[in-house]
């Protein structure tokens, strides 16, 4: 499946999309071991505490990038989103280079209200832009596009870190 920026590229980038495309997901090594870091995280940014929450994705961060044999890179965790006409920026992936290590940065409240971004959401965030950096040093791609294998990518991280409930975890029985 292709969106509808796809025939705006070079025939190179389309080359590069459908590559990424190719890629459905990826296999997270001893993602159960990466629990506590998710669960710090959760704590952290319940807490509001934006120290905490960039303390707590760094490390979480740190110990995806290990597991998957990449470089690390550097967490900013900011206040509030920056918004325009356009809407809200969630999280932003800036590529490393002349010295300077890669960076994801996320917002952890919300532009207009100021407030604390639910949990799912903000480690979605998280991993898509770390997602980004994945395509670069994990999956040797020249560019990073939003393709649907990129968003199955991310997600398939999301699923491996915060696995489904059980039957009777869902309904509180034992």
């Amino acid at each position: 499946m292709v969106f509808g920026y796809y025939e705006r590229l070079t025939p190179a980038q389309q080359r590069v999309y459908r590559r990424s495309d190719e890629v459905p997901g990826l296999a997270l090594p001893e993602a159960g071991s990466l629990q506590p870091l998710v669960e710090t995280l959760a704590r952290a940014l319940e807490s509001e505490d934006r120290g905490a929450t960039q303390a707590a994705t760094q490390r979480l961060v740190a110990g995806l990038t290990s597991a998957l044999g990449v470089p690390g890179c550097r967490v900013e965790v900011l206040a509030a989103r920056p918004s325009r006409r356009w809407g809200e920026l969630h999280g932003l992936y800036v590529r490393g280079g002349r010295g300077r290590p890669a960076r994801v940065t996320v917002w952890m409240r919300t532009a207009r209200r100021r407030r604390v971004v639910a949990f799912r959401t903000f480690l979605r965030t998280v991993l898509h832009e770390l997602g980004h950096h994945l395509d670069y040093e994990l999956l040797g791609l020249p560019d990073s596009f939003h393709t649907e294998g990129f968003y199955k990518r991310e997600s398939s991280l999301f699923h491996q870190l915060v696995p489904a409930p059980t039957p009777s975890q869902a309904t509180g029985e034992p």
